[in-house]
């Protein structure tokens, strides 16, 4: 299963790309990770249906310093990164 999302509020300059990655590791989850021009981060993530639930309700609470206001899921493709979870800019 594969998900995209963007997360809006405060969300760059706080370690949310790093904490999104360690976290879908941990889970097992491929994808990717990256801010955008609009203060958000988008990324996309592909697993199983149980860690993938998991990884969105850590998204919610981003690391210490974040503030996430929203998370909207949205249309994203792994364009490639099918075997491990990267911070792309």
């Amino acid at each position: 299963m594969t998900q995209g999302y963007h997360v809006s509020g405060r969300v760059q300059g706080v370690g949310f790309r790093w904490f999104t990655a360690a976290r879908a590791r941990s889970l097992r989850i491929v994808g990717w990770v990256r801010n955008t021009s609009d203060g958000g981060v988008e990324l996309c993530a592909s697993g199983n249906a149980d860690s993938l639930e998991t990884f969105e309700e850590y998204l919610h609470e981003g690391p210490p310093g974040a503030r996430v206001q929203y998370v909207e899921k949205v249309m994203l493709s792994l364009r490639g990164f099918e075997s491990s979870f990267e911070i792309t800019y």
